[in-house]
């Protein structure tokens, strides 16, 4: 029931972010038949699965067993979620006997037959029980735009007025110091139908893994405490500020209460004194494109600002879809 129930939320969230990004961008007949076969599949087995689906779009899912009430139904309201985020309740793991032994996230260059690559693939399988996300392992022709948002460097509105034109919801993964220095920018992510994500409070130079558990529990939960007391938001996405990681800090951000994403395709966009040139960039961003492909984009670059849209129109062109990351959750 929990599942299903999700997949009448991913309904109306497409709806949804349509009308938050400006709602230019309709579904064609037969994107909208192929959405309207996927839930009916889902739901198939289930008499109530009809109610549900308008309890939900009404706001009221006080008869359904999984949701709960009161508070609870938060939730499961959509619009909630997109102006406020949300709690998971993730099963909590046993962190006491879990490695800290550092390991370093690196994609390499071997992919397999859908051209996704093979080391991401392999830590899905691996390491996807502790709440986190390598790739999409669907096999799908699906993506994922996350933007990373350490500090402002003058290009977040122009993303985010390419986002608004192409009806593509993304994560904006957020420090703490940006979350307090860029209220007008965090704002607009909101109300745009983005998703905010913890990047940490102060993006530890040398990465989280090296750290106690009581450091990385501060780092993480000061700028969420944050972020939920002058926004009201509740992130439910969490970034780590380097590749490395270790198999007791995934469980850590489990039990804090976020999905973690990592990302399959990304290129060196991170320093300012230091882009790529446009059309080069373009062309390996192309060139990286795969089923389930999360994307890393600095929010710094004025490459990854002035290509976005035509990005975009690309993956749109290839057959991908641009699914919101709230889409990972649901498994």
């Amino acid at each position: 029931m929990k599942k299903k129930l999700i997949m009448t939320m991913m309904v109306l969230f497409a709806a949804a972010s349509v009308a938050a990004c400006g709602g230019s961008g309709a579904k064609s007949p037969t994107e909208s038949a192929e959405a309207e076969s996927e839930i009916k599949e889902e739901s198939s087995d289930a008499k109530t699965d009809a109610q549900t689906g308008k309890d939900l779009a009404s706001g009221d899912i006080s008869e359904s067993s999984d949701a709960g009430s009161g508070e609870d139904d938060k939730s499961t309201d959509i619009s909630y979620i997109l102006s406020h985020g949300m709690v998971l309740e993730n099963e909590e793991a046993d962190l006491s006997s879990l490695s800290t032994e550092q390991i370093d996230w690196g994609m390499g260059p071997d992919r397999d037959d859908l051209g996704r690559p093979v080391t991401a693939m392999n830590f899905q399988e691996e390491y996807g029980k502790y709440g986190v996300n390598f790739i999409d392992p669907s096999g799908d022709k699906v993506i994922y735009l996350t933007f990373d948002s350490g500090y402002e460097n003058g290009y977040t509105d122009t993303i985010l007025d390419t986002l608004k034109e192409k009806d593509v919801t993304g994560v904006f993964f957020i420090t703490g110091y940006y979350a307090q220095t860029e209220e007008d920018h965090v704002r607009r992510m909101i109300d745009e139908g983005h998703i905010l994500g913890n990047h940490t409070q102060n993006h530890p130079s040398d990465g989280m893994s090296a750290h106690s558990i009581e450091y990385q529990t501060k780092e993480v939960m000061e700028s969420q405490e944050y972020v939920k007391e002058h926004y009201d938001y509740d992130m439910y996405l969490f970034r780590y500020p380097s590749g490395n990681f270790n198999i007791q800090s995934l469980a850590l951000m489990n039990n804090l209460g976020f999905r973690t994403l990592f990302w399959s395709s990304a290129y060196t966009d991170w320093d300012p004194e230091n882009q790529m040139d446009h059309e080069e960039a373009l062309s390996l961003l192309k060139e990286k494109l795969h089923p389930g492909a999360i994307y890393l984009l600095h929010a710094v670059s004025e490459t990854n600002a002035a290509i976005l849209g035509d990005f975009i129109d690309y993956v749109r062109e290839e057959g991908y879809e641009i699914k919101s990351p709230l889409y990972l959750v649901m498994d």
